[in-house]
C-alpha cells in the first residue's frame, strides 16, 4: 500500500537521518514503492523546506551525518578527462585525503560545484563508471581542465603530502 506524499517525505527524511552512508535514489524508490523521479522531487521539497540533504554520486546523504576529518583545504588542479582524472583522484585517496567536491568558475554563472564525497577506491571506480556510462561532461570541460577540489584529511601533513604529489604529477595549478 502506498503512503501519502507528506508521510513518505517524513519517512524518507528519517531514513536519511539514520544512515551514515549515502543512499541511492533507486533504492529509496524501491523502498517507498514510487519512481526515482518521485524521490528526486521529494528530496527537492525537503531541501526547499530547509533540510540539509546533499546529493552525491553515491546517493543522498543527510549533511549532519558526514564524518568530517579535522582539516580541509581547497586546491586548484588542471588536467584532461583521460587517465589523469583517475590518477588525480587516486593520488588524493592514496595519501589519505577525502575529496568533498569539485568546483569551476563559469563566466556567466559564477561558481558551479558538484558534490563528490570520494573516500576510497570503490568511490573512485563508481564515479569513473558513472562518468563513462552517461552522456555527460565533467565540469572542468567548461574551463579547459581547470577545477578546484575541497579536500579533507586528518592533519595538515597529509594535506601537504597530497599537494606535493599532485604538484609532482603536474596536476596542481600554481602561480
Amino acid at each position: 500500500m502506498k503512503i501519502k506524499a507528506n508521510q513518505r517525505r517524513k519517512s524518507l527524511l528519517e531514513c536519511l537521518k539514520k544512515s551514515a552512508e549515502p543512499i541511492v535514489g533507486s533504492r529509496l524508490a524501491e523502498e517507498f514503492q514510487v519512481s526515482r523521479q518521485v524521490i528526486v522531487q521529494d528530496i527537492a521539497l525537503l531541501r526547499a523546506a530547509g533540510e540539509e540533504i546533499i546529493a552525491t554520486s553515491q546517493g543522498y546523504l543527510y549533511e549532519k551525518n558526514l564524518r568530517l576529518p579535522t582539516v580541509r583545504i581547497s586546491i586548484a588542479c588542471q588536467h584532461d578527462d583521460g587517465p589523469a582524472l583517475r590518477d588525480e583522484l587516486n593520488t588524493i585517496i592514496e595519501y589519505g585525503g577525502r575529496i568533498i567536491d569539485v568546483k569551476v568558475e563559469h563566466p556567466i554563472y559564477g561558481e558551479l560545484s558538484g558534490n563528490l564525497l570520494i573516500s576510497n577506491q570503490e568511490d573512485i571506480n563508481n564515479f569513473i563508471k558513472n562518468y563513462q556510462s552517461n552522456d555527460a561532461s565533467l565540469l572542468s570541460v567548461l574551463t579547459e581542465g581547470v577545477h578546484l577540489h575541497t579536500i579533507e584529511a586528518v592533519n595538515e601533513q597529509v594535506l601537504e603530502k597530497i599537494k606535493t604529489e599532485l604538484g609532482n604529477k603536474g596536476y596542481l595549478l600554481t602561480d
